[in-house]
Parts: C-alpha cells; sequence; structure tokens
C-alpha cells in the first residue's frame, strides 16, 4: 500500500489505544489494586537493596554495586509500563499519540536491553569472584565496575535507537489503533503497520539475539567455569556457600531470559493473540519484585544491613 493511500485514509494523527484485560468493572478494580500493590512492592523493594548498599559501607563491593545499579534499573523499568497500564485499567482508555509511543517503546527497549546485559555483567563478577578469589580486587576495579555498568547502557542505547526509528518509520493505516498489548511492545506495534514488515522483524531478531542470546551464552559460559571451581572446593560448607551466592543470580536469569526469548524469538504466525501479554507480565511485574526478594531472603549481607538499619531506626524513636 502507498504512503499516499494512507494518509487519505486517516482523517487525522494516528494513535494508539491498548486492548483492555477486562470489561467487568468489579475485576478491573481487583486487577487495579494487585497490579498497584505489586508496583509498590516492586519500589519499596528495590529502593531499599539500592538505600542499604549506599548506607552500608559494608556492602560497597563490585557484587552489591551492580546489584544497586540493578534495582535502579527494575524501577527505571517498571516506571515506564506501568503507571500508563494502571491508567488504561480503572479509567477511559485515552489514546497514546504516535509520540508518546515511541518514546515508551524506545524507554523499555534500552532499559530492557540494559538489563540483559546487567546480568551478564553480574555472571562475570561471579565467576572473578569464585575462580580468581586472590585477584578479584585487581580486577573488579572501581573503574571497571563504572565502565561495566555504562557500557551496556550505551550498547542498548545505540540498539534501541534505529529499531524504534525503523518502526515508527512505517505508516499506520487508520487514525486510532488498538494495540493488543498493555505497553507499545514491538510486535503489537509491527502488527498494526500497513506496509511490509519483513525488514523490521529481521532487525528485530539480529537485535534480539545481540541483546539475549550473547548475554546468556557468556552467562552459561561462566557458570560452567563456577560450577567446575565451586565442586573443587574441598569443604562441603564452603561449596554451599558458593553455590547459594550463584543460585539468587541465576533463577532472575532463567525467569528473564526465558520469557523474553519466547515473546521475541517465534515468528509472528505462531503467537496466540493475548500470550505475549500474559508473558510480558512476567518480566515486567514478576522479575523485577523476585530481584529484592530473592537477593535478600538468600543473601546474609543485604538482610544484615536491612536489620542494623532497621534496628537503629526503632532505637531512635524509642530513647
Amino acid at each position: 500500500m502507498s504512503s499516499d493511500t494512507v494518509h487519505l485514509n486517516q482523517s487525522g494523527p494516528t494513535e494508539f489505544v491498548f486492548r483492555i484485560f477486562t470489561s467487568s468493572p468489579r475485576i478491573q478494580v481487583l486487577l487495579f489494586c494487585f497490579f498497584l500493590f505489586l508496583y509498590v512492592m516492586i519500589l519499596c523493594g528495590n529502593a531499599a537493596i539500592i538505600w542499604a548498599v549506599y548506607t552500608h559501607t559494608s556492602l560497597h563491593t563490585p557484587m552489591y554495586f551492580f546489584l544497586s545499579n540493578l534495582s535502579f534499573l527494575e524501577i527505571c523499568y517498571t516506571t515506564t509500563l506501568v503507571p500508563l497500564m494502571l491508567s488504561n485499567i480503572m479509567g477511559k482508555r485515552r489514546p497514546i499519540p504516535l509520540a508518546a509511543c515511541a518514546t515508551q517503546m524506545f524507554f523499555f527497549a534500552t532499559l530492557g536491553s540494559t538489563d540483559c546485559f546487567l546480568l551478564a555483567v553480574m555472571a562475570y563478577d561471579r565467576y572473578v569472584a569464585i575462580c580468581h578469589p586472590l585477584h578479584y580486587t585487581l580486577i573488579m576495579t572501581p573503574q571497571l565496575c563504572t565502565q561495566m555498568v555504562t557500557g551496556p547502557l550505551a550498547l542498548a542505547f545505540f540498539l534501541s535507537l534505529p529499531l524504534t526509528s525503523l518502526v515508527f518509520t512505517l505508516p499506520f493505516c487508520g487514525h486510532v489503533l488498538e494495540i493488543n498489548h498493555f505497553f507499545c511492545d514491538i510486535p503489537p506495534v509491527l502488527q498494526l503497520a500497513c506496509a511490509d514488515t519483513r525488514v523490521p522483524q529481521a532487525v528485530l531478531y539480529v537485535i534480539s539475539i545481540l541483546v539475549l542470546t550473547t548475554p546468556f551464552l557468556l552467562i552459561c559460559i561462566s557458570y560452567v567455569f563456577i560450577t567446575i571451581t565451586i565442586l573443587q572446593i574441598p569443604s562441603a560448607e564452603g561449596r554451599q556457600r558458593a553455590f547459594s551466592t550463584c543460585s539468587s543470580h541465576l533463577t532472575v536469569v532463567l525467569l528473564q531470559y526465558g520469557c523474553c526469548s519466547l515473546v521475541y524469538f517465534r515468528p509472528p504466525s505462531s503467537t496466540p493473540a493475548d500470550e505475549d501479554r500474559y508473558l510480558a507480565l512476567v518480566y515486567t511485574f514478576v522479575t523485577p519484585l523476585l530481584n529484592p526478594i530473592i537477593y535478600t531472603l538468600r543473601n546474609k549481607d543485604v538482610k544484615n544491613a536491612l536489620k542494623k538499619a532497621m534496628n537503629k531506626k526503632a532505637a531512635s524513636k524509642n530513647p
């Protein structure tokens, strides 16, 4: 279809609306309260980790530096998606302009990609700590740690910007189009374009390999060496302690990469209408919520830091 025909079919600037989860007012209220509760828990849990790492000198190590950056990333990541989602659950569905949709897509792609890269960085940190403990402080210098956080962010930015631009250079037929999702994700927006989308689909596939497959392979390689080293530890207690420091990270990795791979590596024709929305709920709510829960429940250092902070606050209130 030519661009001239597209413009003739449009009565104004293209806008998008998101498909609702349910039309029942009672269920809408329950969903709003449930997702709002999860969002508040994500904000509080991740903010608690950032605060604990920042205020306790015992946590000023590369591992917790990366963990605090991951928590900050999760807060930004969910904030780009959830408030708009909540407003559409309870209120009247308001159209989102093309530019706003592109902005949300760009920030989602950038922050989500950075999240995946940062999980690979954390795996490398565990590899150095377990496989080369004597050289850990020499390798993981503050300068390198800063570069290992800013580098993934810069790479994600340069991958997301051209992809978002490519998607929104496509013509969209109609004035108000319904996205079968709760945010402006790339696959459902591409389905609304009235033009050949093979090039954007191919670019999305290549970028998905760079963002998902490459870091995941690096994580797997790191854990192969980590496992070999742990099995050589003579004491059972030492092996258990080493495995416990890695199991939290590995749990988050499997959830994040597993759900994202199901969304971005399947052909569009094989994707059921609502399945991507439900999978997206996992890496929008479950993974950001599990990060603080897993890392605090399974990490004695973080738990002790939070307990000390709470005891200090209680003591200040009751002199």
